[in-house]
């Protein structure tokens, strides 16, 4: 861990940050005196930033013996109801009242002159995350396999939450959720990008055109796939904890479904920009069908219509990922090696969501 600032993207005052072409992510002297105010640790602070997330930014830090780990939005300016740490920390406390094994959050911050931005902070969780190498163990086709149906079963817990209590039914509307989610990328197409990507708006209108009906409601994570979950460091694959709940709400549990399988990388399938875990390329991990199969008898869903939920997840990767892009465009994501493959990567994605579409 580092604990020295670089003046760039941590400083250790306000004052060193005036002056720089961008405002930094952490401001240390700052998060010591908010975390000094929830009793959290004590002394100086040491960082290091984790995860492969390219939209919120998250670090793992030191303060005497206390472990922590700090998850917060990227520089301002952000567009507008996006990288909600507030409501993401609220509905991260809501799963875990429901049963759902997320990191125990410890503070939450909404006041922006400490770090620019709201941000909360968890406990360490000591577990690990699987992305382009595989944990000691892991590593054998029966375990391989084992993992990724690890992975459908949290979602089919998760899924199985009741969402009228407790909180979670004011989370969400998932009455219309399909509909909405169309309607509202779409609009956040038009409002990030500065290039014409072809197909993207006719897989917009195939998608509005061909709304499937919604057989129940669940929490929705999001943004679920593989490397956000956390496992145990011993085998039989165990999930420690679901990270990572920035796009999550109460909808169309086949959403979920959809994203998880349009993302997880199968042998013999095309790689996309979403391809964040490509150890599953590897021999004894399950194909999607198997996956899918096995979430089906789960749950009792029918899913005649995933390939609409896998078109969905891809075209709404390359909305998400082209706001990315078009941040990095014009100079707010310095130093964002990701970033630059999206020039290419979200028309990828696109015509991948295509492709599934002509596969009807």
């Amino acid at each position: 861990m580092i604990s020295t600032p670089d003046g760039v993207e941590v400083v250790a005052t306000r004052a060193d940050a005036v002056g720089l072409e961008h405002p930094p992510l952490l401001v240390l002297n700052a998060l010591a005196e908010f975390l000094d105010s929830e009793g959290l640790g004590s002394g100086a602070i040491a960082w290091q930033r984790i995860g492969d997330g390219h939209s919120n930014l998250t670090y793992l830090l030191r303060r005497g013996e206390r472990l922590l780990v700090l998850r917060r939005g990227p520089r301002p300016p952000l567009p507008k109801s996006t990288h909600d740490m507030v409501r993401e920390s609220r509905i991260q406390l809501l799963v875990k009242a429901a049963g759902i094994a997320v990191p125990d959050i410890v503070a939450v911050c909404v006041d922006e002159s400490v770090l620019g931005v709201p941000f909360y902070v968890m406990d360490f969780l000591d577990g690990a995350v699987i992305t382009d190498t595989e944990l000691a163990g892991f590593d054998t086709p029966e375990q391989r396999r084992a993992t990724a149906f690890a992975a459908v079963d949290t979602l089919v817990t998760l899924h199985a939450v009741d969402v009228t209590r407790g909180g979670l039914e004011r989370v969400g509307r998932p009455e219309g959720y399909l509909e909405r989610q169309v309607a509202l990328f779409s609009s956040l197409w038009d409002a990030t990008t500065l290039r014409s990507v072809p197909e993207i708006s006719s897989v917009a209108s195939w998608l509005a055109a061909n709304v499937p009906t919604s057989q129940r409601a669940s929490v929705v994570h999001g943004d679920f796939r593989l490397g956000n979950l956390m496992f145990e460091r011993s085998a039989p694959p165990r999930v420690l904890a679901i990270l990572d709940w920035e796009m999550a709400t109460v909808g169309d549990p086949l959403a979920d479904l959809g994203y998880f399988l349009a993302t997880y990388a199968e042998a013999g399938a095309t790689s996309t920009p979403l391809e964040l875990t490509p150890v599953t390329r590897l021999e004894g991990y399950p194909t999607r069908a198997e996956l899918a199969e096995r979430y089906g008898t789960a749950t009792g869903l029918d899913l005649s219509e995933l390939r609409w939920y896998q078109a969905l997840a891809l075209w709404k990767a390359a909305v998400f990922c082209e706001a990315i892009y078009t941040r990095w465009l014009n100079g707010e994501r310095p130093g964002d090696r990701f970033a630059p493959t999206l020039a290419d990567g979200v028309p990828a994605l696109v015509r991948e969501s295509a492709r599934l579409i002509e596969m009807g």
